[in-house]
């Protein structure tokens, strides 16, 4: 099946590292094959990839679960090295899909809403998780200001740094302190944070 699908069609595409492949949420209009090279997948922001879920390297199929299922791409996929892609159509990868046997559609169908489902939940969980592990982070770092007595975090630390201890991205946790911001939970701009709202900080990091 593999070779009949991409001999039927010539489009293949070069990446440099860096490029986006696909975005998420956009309609999967053509399926991916990856014929060579490394890509990352996971959730951009501004531009840059503050969750990783994976890396797959080819031969391998990007989001041919979205286009079987008829829905959006559920990921973002930027290039890690070097990439040569092959574009397939959707109405000729379904085609091709549609000519197997019906036992074969009903497993590849049964596999592709597992995958999305695993992915979707993966999803929730680390875009969940890295606000938790930034809240308890502010917490077990606190200490009481000697004149105010109020809880302060002092960053000794670089942000590059402290995202790295954290596993996430620098713009990832540039995002979730100016949101913990605005729900009043910190306040403070510069190397000295406090928290004004520590019980909701212990909330968050489900302590």
């Amino acid at each position: 099946m593999l070779e009949a699908i991409l001999s039927s069609s010539s489009a293949v595409r070069q990446y440099k590292p860096g490029q986006v492949l696909l975005r998420r949420g956009e309609s999967a209009e053509q399926v991916l094959h990856l014929e060579q090279g490394r890509v990352v997948l996971g959730l951009l922001d501004q531009g840059g990839m503050h969750h990783r879920l994976g890396a797959v390297e080819g031969p391998f199929w990007l989001e041919a679960s979205s286009g079987l299922l008829g829905l959006p791409y559920v990921v973002d996929v930027v290039a890690e090295t070097d990439v040569s892609l092959h574009t397939v159509p959707l109405g000729e990868f379904r085609d091709h899909v549609q000519a197997l046997s019906e036992p074969t559609r009903t497993l590849l169908s049964d596999m592709a809403r597992a995958q999305r489902q695993q992915i979707e939940l993966a999803i929730s969980r680390v875009a969940k998780d890295a606000d938790a592990r930034c809240a308890e982070w502010l917490i077990q770092h606190a200490q009481h200001d000697p004149v105010t007595q109020l809880l302060q975090v002092n960053l000794s630390e670089r942000k590059r740094s402290i995202a790295a201890h954290l596993g996430i991205a620098p713009e990832t946790l540039s995002r979730i302190l100016r949101q913990l911001r605005e729900q009043e939970l910190i306040s403070g701009r510069g190397r000295v944070l406090q928290l004004t709202n520590p019980d909701a900080l212990r909330a968050l990091a489900g302590a």
